[in-house]
């Protein structure tokens, strides 16, 4: 039996289309894939898999709180067992992360905990690191605080190019986001019981 996950989009939906191509049809079944943006791309791109959608806009309702409820309670609808956030550019309220524990997973072009948040790798341009990365985490209540699912690191090149970096990192998250999932999905991650913030890989 496939292991359903829906996935949550604001743009172009590369992230999901690596998790379409890689993991759909599968032992991982996108039952669902939802926006806060009706022009979503990544919207046309479950379209075309053959992957039912919905659009929940903050603006259609009165306020984050029942957004995020209406979203969840699609999501459950589905029996998803987990919601992955390929790109989904809101933050979600604590009430939405208290009904989905330990299954939000998502992707941040940065190593974390350094440059959480918005705007995340030129963060790390005007810090002068050497070297920049992906995570993979659960979302908590937090901003990209969650326990670290997986990472991967790699040297930055001097000239300092962030549209080639940008390249590099999407390579990276296409293909360590549809790993975390299919772990996931296999049974192999689990969360260390006397330590919250350590997530076993079990390969």
């Amino acid at each position: 039996m496939s292991f359903p996950i829906v996935v949550l989009v604001s743009g172009e939906g590369s992230n999901l289309q690596a998790l379409i191509d890689k993991l759909h049809g599968g032992d991982v079944e996108i039952v669902g894939v939802g926006s806060n943006r009706e022009e979503a791309r990544g919207l046309e791109r479950a379209r075309s898999a053959g992957i039912p959608t919905a659009v929940f806009p903050r603006g259609g309702y009165r306020g984050r709180p029942e957004r995020d409820a209406a979203m969840a309670d699609w999501i459950d609808s589905l029996d998803a067992r987990i919601v992955v956030l390929a790109g989904f550019m809101e933050i979600l309220g604590p009430d939405f992360i208290r009904r989905f524990p330990n299954r939000i997973v998502n992707v941040h072009p940065t190593l974390l905990p350094a440059f959480a948040g918005i705007h995340s790798i030129q963060q790390a341009f005007d810090y002068g690191v050497k070297v920049a990365g992906v995570t993979v985490h659960f979302v908590d209540e937090g901003v990209d605080s969650g326990a670290i699912i997986l990472q991967q690191a790699f040297e930055l090149p001097y000239s300092r190019d962030i549209a080639v970096v940008e390249q590099q990192i999407h390579e990276i998250e296409h293909e360590l986001l549809p790993r975390a999932v299919s772990l996931i999905a296999g049974g192999k991650v689990s969360i260390d019981p006397s330590d919250p913030r350590w997530v076993i890989i079990d390969e």
